[in-house]
């Protein structure tokens, strides 16, 4: 029992593998300011009472095992971390003091997947991402 997560009248382990991409997933632009993003990930996450236990944003996708509360639906947390990592981007990165309306900085969609007993899995899949895509890349260039 000893990793499970407790709320007042629950106990609890609701772990999702989850993707989402950048709008034409614009390698140019996530590339180059990815590494500013994983701490502002990690905190958007805590609001909800969520928690990364893996994640890796890679050149044109972001992947994540995440630790979501019950009381939280899965689309609820995507789209509130989708949301405001969009709106941190336009201010901080783009030089834009109000929110702006018809332009998104990630796709509409995101996959989501339940982990049960498979979680070690999911983090290796995670860990060995960049490695595959790095692969995928330099195949396409012959």
């Amino acid at each position: 029992m000893n990793n499970y997560n407790k709320l007042n009248h629950t106990t609890w382990d609701c772990k999702s593998h989850l993707i989402w991409i950048p709008k034409y997933r614009k390698k140019v632009i996530y590339g180059s300011l990815r590494q500013y993003w994983g701490e502002v990930l990690r905190e958007l996450a805590l609001q909800k009472e969520s928690n990364i236990i893996e994640g890796h944003l890679m050149g044109d996708h972001v992947h994540l095992l995440m630790s979501i509360p019950p009381k939280y639906a899965v689309s609820q947390v995507v789209g509130y971390i989708k949301g405001k990592s969009a709106i941190h981007i336009a201010r901080t990165y783009a030089g834009r003091r109000n929110n702006f309306t018809g332009q998104n900085f990630w796709a509409r969609g995101y996959f989501a997947s339940t982990v049960g007993r498979d979680e070690e899995t999911v983090k290796q899949y995670i860990k060995k991402q960049e490695e595959a895509d790095r692969r995928v890349d330099e195949l396409k260039l012959f």
